[in-house]
């Protein structure tokens, strides 16, 4: 039985992910920190595995993945790293608490999760680390510069790790979603209203099942991102091609 390991899985697109796969007969092991989340995922998938965990710390992602694998004996087949954090406001309005606490979560847990998570996906044949980046990562978005910022580096890592762990029978990869109705869009961020919250969780967890399930055109390009909805792959697509000033002028009007 296939398995996949689930970082702040408790809710919202990561529990979207977690029933997904879990509908289709995997293994899946859903950890977080809100241990008041996990309590009702227990309580409502008694199937599925769960735990606490704080991608910040090294030791935790250690001890999660051991208690999980010891479930598939020894194996993993996906690793999801979805935790991540939002905190929207301009830079300067920020505490130096939420800058770091952003950095922590949604750039060092990813590399974290990855690290720990390798020896596990390496002894799976045809497995796949999942990182959830952002078309936050298009272009830079005003008001919330910090995670946008934190969304490149998953971009950058996924592209550098694809390369790393090829040798490894690794597939990385990244899920590139807009606004999707969870509590990250809950937020005064201007795009929320100019491009609208028109994704939902299962919209997200959909994509995650369709990059560990590539055809043979995906296999054969080593194809890295996934976007998720129209918009984001029409901006995607679109700033491949236009020039970096009209980029600019368009981010410009649809965050600020």
């Amino acid at each position: 039985m296939p398995s996949i390991f689930i970082s702040g899985g408790a809710a919202g697109i990561g529990l979207a992910t977690a029933e997904r796969f879990a509908a289709e007969g995997w293994t899946v092991g859903v950890y977080d920190i809100n241990d008041q989340a996990l309590a009702a995922v227990a309580e409502a998938h008694p199937e599925m595995i769960t735990g606490r965990l704080d991608v910040t710390d090294a030791e935790q992602w250690e001890r999660a993945l051991a208690e999980f694998t010891a479930h598939t004996g020894g194996t993993l087949d996906v690793l999801d790293n979805n935790a991540g954090i939002l905190i929207s406001g301009d830079l300067a309005a920020l505490s130096p608490a939420q800058v770091k606490a952003q950095i922590d979560i949604d750039a060092l847990g990813v590399a974290l999760g990855a690290q720990a998570a390798h020896p596990y996906l390496k002894a799976t044949a045809g497995s796949h680390l999942v990182n959830i980046a952002s078309a936050s990562a298009i272009y830079g978005q005003p008001g919330i510069a910090v995670y946008s910022a934190t969304k490149f580096f998953v971009a950058g890592f996924t592209e550098a790790l694809e390369l790393e762990w090829q040798a490894d029978d690794i597939r990385v990869v990244s899920i590139w979603p807009l606004w999707a109705k969870t509590a990250l869009a809950e937020t005064d961020a201007k795009s929320t209203k100019t491009l609208g919250v028109r994704l939902t969780p299962q919209d997200v967890a959909e994509k995650i099942w369709e990059s560990v399930h590539p055809n043979t055109l995906d296999r054969l390009t080593r194809r890295t991102s996934y976007s998720v909805g129209t918009q984001t792959t029409v901006l995607g697509n679109a700033s491949k091609f236009i020039p970096n000033s009209v980029s600019r002028a368009v981010n410009k009007l649809l965050s600020q």
